[in-house]
């Protein structure tokens, strides 16, 4: 049962990648933060090619990299939409430190821990990300790359992993601060997909019609 709650933790993530990128190709825009996204390729990256998953988890993982990949292409085509007045100097310096520090973050937490799966790195960073995006919602005051799907499918793919891990990972029972995280993070997932949902209908849009 555990692996079928991460297959499915997978399957609606990558599901979510894809949304944020068809969305973002209609808006003309990304569909995640920069930090979120500095850090998914910093994850996926070292637990696809460095310290890599076991069969089925990683094919899902480098699909998962690859999608974040064409997510960063439209951030790199697209930025100035969203940060019209940062100069390109600034906007490439604060992408490339990104990307480096969200590496190393992510590296040297996972290898002082001893974490071989990135189990308690990928909770912390889906929490930053949850957050980030009720931002991206606040920041924009507009549904530009967003849509419910893409927030429904990030609540599923977490609560599914995060259900996992509570009932069948016995070392889990051990941790309430994992316990937390997985509450707070379905609590703030749950919030966007709310507010989503709200901002459609005040902009007199048919959520569920708008992929």
């Amino acid at each position: 049962m555990f692996t079928y709650l991460m297959v499915a933790s997978g399957a609606f993530w990558i599901l979510t990648y894809i949304l944020i990128i068809n969305r973002g190709f209609k808006d003309k825009t990304f569909g995640m933060p920069l930090v979120a996204l500095c850090f998914n390729i910093s994850w996926e990256f070292i637990y696809s090619f460095l310290r890599p998953h076991p069969i089925p988890h990683i094919y899902s993982n480098i699909l998962a990299f690859t999608l974040d990949i064409i997510i960063l292409y439209q951030l790199l085509c697209y930025w100035r939409n969203e940060f019209s007045n940062m100069l390109k100097k600034r906007f490439y310096l604060l992408l490339i430190s990104s990307l480096i520090i969200a590496f190393l973050i992510v590296f040297f937490i996972s290898y002082m821990l001893d974490d071989q799966i990135g189990f308690y790195m990928a909770f912390v960073q889906n929490l930053l990300m949850s957050v980030l995006f009720i931002k991206l919602l606040f920041n924009r005051n507009e549904l530009r790359g967003q849509s419910i799907y893409i927030a429904i499918s990030k609540l599923l793919g977490t609560a599914s992993a995060s259900l996992a891990f509570y009932v069948f990972d016995p070392i889990d029972k051990k941790s309430i601060i994992l316990s937390l995280l997985y509450l707070i993070i379905f609590i703030f997932d749950l919030i966007y997909a709310i507010m989503v949902y709200q901002k459609s209908r005040e902009e007199h849009l048919d959520p569920w019609a708008r992929f």
